[in-house]
């Protein structure tokens, strides 16, 4: 990557670009309010402090949210956000070719629905058209972001970014955030910057399962990912393989109580849907989650972006059930 690409990144017009995209949804709080009453002042000292190498990303507030399991989210300042973004919007163009077709987190044109839609293409390939039996390995990665390495990452993106300036400046976000016992691990929820560094690091990953173990079906959402196959046997000597280049190469670990290998035929689990060879439903724990939600603050908006989401599935009855129960206040 060029060396300029540093310039790019601190520039006026880069910093002002992030800036709109950085408000979208975001204009009616308070410490979005304070920085735009000075939004002039406040972005040439930024870019001051980046062009004299003296910027030093600030802490973090942490709180918890539940979505669909608790989680722990750290948000960083308005000052740090901004810079987030202004990264994001130069380093993401570049790094997005380098991904494999199967990565569908934090991508654009990517994105859960077309995940589940190509894990079924996949099984409807393997199965030569609902003639074979279709094995699928179901693996999660345990604590992805709590156990993402610092070093491990910087060396990675020092063989893509020549720019000294750029690595000293993303090793300063990076490192902003620890886990509470290591000062060295770990990527905080919160941030931009982290949905891409982390398709970066597991990109890794991504091309020793396609060019070394010439994997040709897979799918991968972040954290979790699916390999299908006719063999079982083929998939049950390649797990072991997949686990040590995880944890020798990445310093990550497969969760020990979500990894399976099964049949499509017997319902697989993937991305919030249960998948089977002629239909998918959402899994239990999704339709509780959804009636909760609806039950606790229902609204239009949310109505209709749940019917949304069950129209990617084989959910007639289910959608009755929803309008049923919560008909529309029009």
């Amino acid at each position: 990557m060029a060396s300029h690409i540093y310039h790019n990144i601190i520039s006026i017009e880069n910093l002002l670009a992030a800036w709109r995209e950085f408000l979208r949804n975001k204009r009616d709080r308070k410490d979005i309010e304070r920085f735009s009453l000075h939004l002039t002042d406040n972005i040439l000292a930024l870019r001051r402090e980046l062009f004299d190498k003296t910027y030093q990303h600030g802490p973090y507030k942490a709180f918890r949210i539940n979505d669909p399991k608790p989680r722990d989210i750290h948000k960083a300042s308005v000052w740090d956000r901004l810079l987030h973004h202004s990264i994001y919007r130069i380093l993401y163009p570049y790094f997005d070719p380098k991904f494999i077709f199967d990565s569908y987190s934090c991508r654009r044109t990517k994105g859960t629905h077309r995940a589940i839609n190509r894990f079924r293409d996949a099984a409807r390939k393997v199965s030569r058209n609902h003639t074979r039996t279709v094995w699928v390995l179901k693996c999660d990665i345990r604590k992805f972001f709590a156990n993402i390495n610092h070093e491990i990452l910087g060396n990675i993106l020092k063989r893509h970014i020549k720019s000294g300036n750029t690595i000293l400046l993303l090793s300063k976000v990076v490192r902003s955030f620890h886990t509470k016992d290591r000062p060295d691990i770990g990527l905080p929820l919160g941030n931009l910057t982290s949905q891409l560094l982390v398709n970066i690091y597991m990109n890794e990953f991504d091309h020793f399962l396609k060019r070394e173990m010439k994997v040709t079906h897979c799918v991968r959402y972040a954290d979790d990912f699916v390999i299908l196959h006719e063999s079982k046997e083929y998939l049950e000597n390649l797990l072991p393989k997949i686990s040590a280049f995880l944890e020798t190469r990445l310093k990550l670990s497969l969760h020990p109580d979500k990894v399976f290998i099964k049949t499509w035929a017997s319902g697989v689990d993937f991305l919030g849907w249960v998948h089977f060879p002629h239909h998918r439903v959402p899994r239990t724990s999704t339709k509780k989650r959804m009636f909760r939600n609806l039950r606790q603050g229902r609204s239009d908006a949310t109505l209709e972006s749940y019917m949304g989401l069950l129209g990617h599935g084989d959910t007639h009855d289910l959608q009755e059930r929803v309008k049923e129960e919560f008909p529309s206040e029009d």
